[in-house]
């Protein structure tokens, strides 16, 4: 599982005319941290950490071909190349290595040739070089779709990007494409009431991923409070483990997607992206592999968090579990009133087609 947390610079390509104005819309969506070629005078850079080839600036970026030009005591250094070939990443791997003491090299930034049919090889290599190092690997992508590749490499991935745009809406794409890099924030909840509630439909998502302890799915009748439920990872004297499996809930339960979008349990299937969430919040994508519907018989449980209370349907039976806070699944059929859970909890807003809408929502 990856837990890294990653950098996002925005090389703005927009006039200069205009490059005053489209650094405000980036820093008022979140942004703080800039590449520029070279850096000008202006009162709104001094919002970003800036990356430049300019000796004025956050951190000093430093072409290949320049290495051997520059003053190694400057306080922040950027190795800078345009990878052709393998020896480029050799070079890069040894100035690193050989610098690690003496130089300030705290990330090194990676461009393709335009058209290049090779990047997963070599950004595998360098990651493997590099993954043990303190040195950061960056890379410039033209397109917001190549960032979720970038950071899934060797499941390590690169440590950040640098997005190359003229373009305010890539950045909302780009904040999007994190939402599966980033933490959520989860809650502790008090079971209040567990009941039996008859025979229903609930829904087995089998993923094409292998689940670790204390990770699993967000489900929940409320789309503003969802469960964290287990993984079948413990198997028992009765079944055998199946990691890739949770057992999430009733049909009409909402889970939450990494584009933070909800679905309701019926509506996945084969290919479609789920969200795994672990028990630090930490989160990732996997795909669904089936999706298993059947009829059996399902319990209420309810619970509460602060002001806040939800519930979720779930199946009667004992390899169905919640997560408790320090990650170890309790099983359903063991759960008591007065338990605590993790849940995930969000204001009364509403969901319109599975987005988020500013409107108030009461679901019970």
């Amino acid at each position: 599982m990856n837990e890294k947390l990653r950098t996002i610079i925005i090389e703005p390509t927009v006039s200069k005319a205009d490059l005053d104005t489209f650094l405000d819309k980036i820093y008022q969506k979140g942004i703080n941290s800039v590449f520029l070629p070279e850096v000008y005078d202006s009162k709104i850079t001094d919002n970003f950490e800036t990356y430049s080839f300019s000796n004025n600036t956050d951190v000093v970026v430093v072409r290949a071909e320049n290495w051997n030009n520059i003053d190694k005591n400057t306080k922040r250094l950027s190795y800078f190349t345009i990878l052709r070939e393998n020896s480029d990443i050799k070079q890069m791997v040894s100035t690193v290595k050989e610098n690690s003491q003496d130089a300030n090299i705290e990330s090194v930034i990676i461009e393709f040739e335009k058209n290049a049919e090779w990047k997963i090889i070599p950004l595998e290599n360098l990651i493997a070089e590099l993954h043990d190092l303190k040195t950061k690997i960056y890379t410039v992508v033209n397109n917001p779709s190549e960032i979720k590749m970038m950071f899934t490499i060797l499941e390590l991935g690169v440590d950040g990007v640098i997005l190359r745009t003229n373009n305010i809406d890539d950045v909302d794409i780009l904040n999007s494409e994190l939402q599966e890099f980033s933490r959520i924030k989860l809650q502790i909840a008090e079971i209040i009431e567990i009941k039996e509630v008859g025979i229903g439909e609930r829904a087995c998502v089998d993923t094409a991923s292998m689940l670790n302890q204390g990770e699993g799915l967000l489900v929940g009748n409320q789309a503003n409070f969802m469960f964290l439920m287990h993984n079948e990872s413990a198997g028992s004297g009765f079944t055998s483990p199946r990691p890739f499996r949770v057992n999430a809930g009733a049909v009409q339960c909402y889970t939450l997607l990494p584009d933070n979008r909800t679905k309701y349990l019926s509506e996945l299937e084969s290919g479609t992206d789920v969200m795994i969430v672990s028990h630090e919040g930490v989160v990732r994508t996997s795909i669904v592999g089936r999706l298993k519907i059947e009829s059996r018989p399902l319990f209420l449980v309810r619970a509460k968090s602060d002001d806040k209370i939800g519930g979720v349907l779930i199946q009667n039976a004992e390899t169905i579990a919640f997560v408790k806070d320090n990650g170890k699944p309790i099983s359903a059929t063991s759960l008591k009133v007065g338990d605590k859970i993790l849940v995930k909890t969000e204001s009364n807003k509403g969901r319109h087609f599975g987005m988020e809408v500013d409107e108030y929502i009461l679901e019970k």
